[in-house]
């Protein structure tokens, strides 16, 4: 029995319920070293930069600035000597030739400056980094360590890895699972949402497959184990994670694309300003700064900013409205997106199920409040999400519950319990599949009437799916584990017409797959540990924040900390005016460029105004960039 999804959509998003989970395991920032050596850069050009500018001595801040280029310029530029023994260079190399160039000359304070960037840019991919590769990790506490095995009548004690297909496992009430398999022998209600993402836990008979890592609620269940743990469901999604995250295409910023020819050209051409002019008889100390100024002027700091400014103020103005987008890069490859996916439970819908409809039997001595209050009393000491649900029903009408005896809860009956004197049973009625779950009240046996419960669909669901068509030019698919009617019912109710039902995390994989292959670049929007894999291997991820799990807000590129689903269209919106005004500041930069370089080569460029044409670029671009920070930027054209 799961709960049907009712198209009467919902207030306000209110949190959800969580599940205990085990402690995280998280990476301390300092205790990475590129995140150590970027703080002392940093800190060391935030003390010389308000001597230097004060006017200052030279000596009061001439060290600070040397730490600051030797803490975070020394591991890109030992990179950077590791790629030209590979016979390659990278913009990281040129940019600390060209802080240093800029030192040489008198700049030091710009190439501090590009220094301290490019160190924190490095610290903060590799806190990513970390971050993921421990939500992976800790992934693997939801299945335990241990399990009890039945063997010739007795019970003991293994751990999870020891165990063997065919082994039976008992799982008492209130245990995860250990292994996947199939139950031989009990009934009880799974919570398996990390597995589904099934809104309610679901009632496991003999016969019915369980998988591990999930958490047994109610009854004690005999398992014979199907699968070896190595090779479990929950084994499976954390190497589809690392599997996705190696081999997802390297996340790039457009002119990171161009580097390398790049970083050749200027290299090449500023050997040849200096060396040519020598062979013809030049001024060594003229030749010298004549190349030196055709570094500065062609080197890619108005080009990285170009690219820059707009990214980051588009990730604060996001973040301001309640989306935390990851770096840059992600920024960019959300608004490169044109297919969206969308997982149900938790993303379109609230994940929680509620009361909707109370119904008396025709003819009964309760009304609805009473027939309400009756059955909130009974189910008030049980920590059932439907018993939860009821309950938060009752207490909004603020409806008294009378005191109860004798409570007893039996695994896919129902609660009984005495109430003034009388027996009272509250139990789920038997429905189709993917129907609304319906919930029986009686009374010494007499039935007093019927409540409905159903996982509601965001209010802003609809308007959301809407936004992401005309977006894209294509309606959303709805990638879902829960069941074929359930889907549809969302579907129906958000205007959805591609849906895919009953899917494991690997099959949503391969949906998300299977349209990158077709040329698509899919965003996928989900919550749970199995949208994980799927948030790893689309072109990008958006994880929703309230109740997402670790392992999705780590895996995805962008987290909605406020749950409001039409931020998502939003964040894409904003995310291609970024990329417009990136193109127009690398149009600028390049103007600007092209003429100082000219000017040096043709002519002869001042040292004095060549620097102060390349900072002036460098600034129209940032300012331009900056534009992103106003409101009017998220707001929809």
């Amino acid at each position: 029995m799961v709960c049907r999804v009712s198209t009467t959509l919902a207030p306000a998003p209110q949190a959800a319920p969580t599940t205990a989970a085990p402690p995280r395991r998280r990476t301390r920032v300092l205790a990475l070293p590129e995140a150590r050596w970027a703080l002392v850069s940093l800190v060391a050009f935030l003390l010389a930069l308000p001597l230097d500018l004060g006017g200052a001595p030279a000596w009061t801040h001439g060290a600070l600035y040397v730490i600051a280029y030797a803490a975070g310029g020394w591991e890109p530029a030992l990179e950077g000597l590791r790629a030209l023994r590979e016979k390659t260079l990278d913009v990281d190399l040129l940019m600390i030739v060209a802080a240093l160039g800029a030192a040489a000359i008198g700049q030091v304070l710009d190439g501090a400056l590009l220094i301290v960037i490019f160190a924190t840019s490095g610290a903060l991919e590799a806190l990513a980094t970390a971050r993921t590769a421990d939500s992976v990790r800790g992934l693997l506490d939801l299945a335990p360590t241990t399990a009890t095995r039945v063997r010739d009548g007795g019970e003991e004690s293994v751990p999870t890895a020891d165990l063997a297909v065919g082994d039976l496992v008992l799982v008492r009430p209130g245990e995860r699972i250990g292994a996947d398999g199939t139950v031989v022998e009990g009934t009880g209600e799974v919570d398996q949402a990390t597995i589904t993402g099934e809104s309610l836990p679901v009632l496991k008979r003999t016969g019915d497959d369980v998988f591990a890592g999930t958490l047994n609620g109610t009854g004690a269940l005999r398992v014979r184990v199907g699968r070896d743990p190595a090779d479990s469901v929950i084994a499976r999604i954390v190497t589809l994670v690392e599997e996705a995250s190696r081999t997802k295409a390297p996340t790039q910023l457009f002119i990171e694309k161009i580097e390398q020819r790049y970083s050749v050209g200027v290299v090449v051409a500023t050997l040849a300003v200096f060396g040519i002019p020598l062979a013809f008889g030049a001024d060594l100390t003229d030749a010298l700064l004549r190349a030196m100024t055709f570094m500065i002027v062609a080197s890619p700091c108005a080009v990285v900013l170009a690219t820059m400014p707009p990214l980051l103020s588009a990730i604060a103005n996001a973040g301001r409205h309640g989306v935390l987008v990851k770096s840059a890069v992600a920024m960019e490859r959300l608004g490169e997106i044109d297919t969206a996916a969308l997982d149900k439970t938790g993303t379109l819908t609230e994940g929680t199920p509620e009361v909707t409809a109370v119904t008396p039997v025709a003819g009964g001595d309760v009304d609805e409040d009473a027939l309400l209050a009756l059955a909130a009393a009974a189910e008030h000491p049980s920590e059932h999400p439907l018993a939860r649900a009821i309950v938060a029903a009752a207490r909004a009408r603020q409806l008294p519950l009378a005191p109860v005896e004798d409570f007893t809860a039996a695994p896919g009956r129902g609660v009984t319990a005495v109430i003034d004197g009388r027996t009272v049973h509250v139990g789920r009625a038997d429905t189709p599949e993917g129907a609304e779950t319906t919930v029986r009240v009686t009374r010494d046996g007499t039935l007093l009437g019927t409540l409905a419960l159903t996982d509601r669909v965001r209010a802003d669901a609809a308007p959301a799916t809407a936004a992401l068509t005309a977006l894209t030019g294509t309606a959303p698919a709805l990638l879902t584990g829960d069941h074929a009617a359930a889907a549809a019912r969302v579907a129906d109710a958000t205007g959805i017409t591609d849906v895919r039902a009953g899917l494991l995390p690997e099959d949503k994989v391969e949906a998300v797959r299977d349209r990158e292959r077709a040329g698509r670049k899919v965003l996928f929007v989900g919550d749970g540990v199995n949208d994980a894999p799927a948030l790893a291997a689309a072109h990008a991820g958006v994880a929703m924040g309230r109740a997402g799990s670790d392992l999705a807000l780590e895996t995805a590129d962008a987290v909605v900390v406020r749950d409001e689903l039409t931020a998502v269209p939003a964040v894409v919106r904003l995310s291609r005016r970024a990329r417009r005004l990136v193109v127009q500041n690398l149009a600028v930069a390049g103007v600007f460029i092209t003429v100082l370089v000219l000017w040096d080569l043709i002519g002869h460029l001042p040292l004095p105004l060549g620097v102060a044409g390349h900072e002036g670029s460098t600034v129209l671009v940032g300012l331009n960039g900056l534009r992103l920070l106003r409101e009017s930027a998220w707001r929809a054209e």
